[in-house]
């Protein structure tokens, strides 16, 4: 059996047909509640997409800044690596980690926060102090960037892979599930009526039989009652000749005393 005449092996029977149309209605609205999720995601994935696009082009103007101002720093203060390095004691930028609910995908988003300052005034000679103080902001904003950059990537990438994971279950909801229930279903439909015409030609049958038996019954009962009444009648009319006969025979005899009467009469 091809694909696209492929069913599910069930009996045909009124509560399969049932089943299927639950089953239909449940697909219809799984599909249409994960078309919803998919449409939801790909807006907040195109979101996403034109945030990229701005923070890298914003992170290329903020790493130009950065770079320049580090050359203004070592032509000001010389080299101030060893300097910061001492000055350090522990991370001031720092990042936690949440998650963003978007269509019940759970997305990391990263955020940054800074802890503590430190001051550089005193760094080198002709103010090297207030390049490294510019120098540190402009890199700050660099790292920040890079940490919205990160988050957004991340949920970039996130995002991708439930979409497609989501599309993927649309198309076989839509493709294979709802038509495969929709061919059972009028499978089903199609056995019941067969079933019903069948009953029914069944019983026609059945009436037809029937019908022919009782006008049998009525033909005997008739041929009974006539051959009855013929019996009758003519029993009737056997009675009836023989009772004239024995008028007949009696007239006669009367007769015969009436002549023997006269006869002697004459006689005498």
């Amino acid at each position: 059996m091809s694909g696209k005449d492929e069913k599910i092996n069930i009996f045909p029977s009124r509560m399969a047909q049932t089943l299927m149309k639950t089953r239909l209605k449940g697909a219809q609205k799984g599909h249409s509640l994960l078309k919803k999720k998919s449409d939801a995601l790909t807006m907040r994935f195109r979101a996403i997409l034109g945030k990229i696009i701005e923070t890298k082009v914003q992170m290329g103007e903020v790493m130009k800044e950065a770079a320049f101002s580090l050359a203004e720093t070592k032509f000001a203060a010389g080299d101030v690596n060893q300097t910061v390095l001492q000055s350090v004691a522990k991370a001031q930028i720092k990042v936690r980690t949440r998650k963003d609910n978007v269509a019940g995908v759970n997305l990391p988003v990263f955020e940054h926060y800074v802890e503590g300052t430190d001051s550089y005034e005193l760094t080198g000679i002709a103010k090297g102090g207030q390049q490294v103080a510019k120098l540190k902001k402009n890199y700050l904003t660099a790292v920040k960037l890079l940490v919205d950059l990160a988050s957004l990537q991340t949920s970039f990438v996130t995002l991708d892979e439930v979409i497609k994971v989501t599309n993927r279950r649309v198309n076989a909801i839509e493709h294979v599930i709802i038509p495969k229930i929709e061919r059972t279903l009028a499978y089903i439909v199609s056995e019941l009526d067969e079933r019903e015409r069948e009953e029914f030609f069944r019983l026609k049958k059945v009436q037809e039989k029937k019908k022919q038996a009782r006008d049998r019954k009525e033909k005997v009962e008739k041929e009974e009652k006539e051959s009855a009444a013929s019996l009758q009648q003519q029993q009737q009319q056997e009675g009836s000749l023989h009772g004239q006969g024995k008028y007949a025979e009696k007239i006669n005899h009367v007769r015969n005393i009436i002549d023997e009467d006269n006869d002697a009469d004459v006689l005498f």
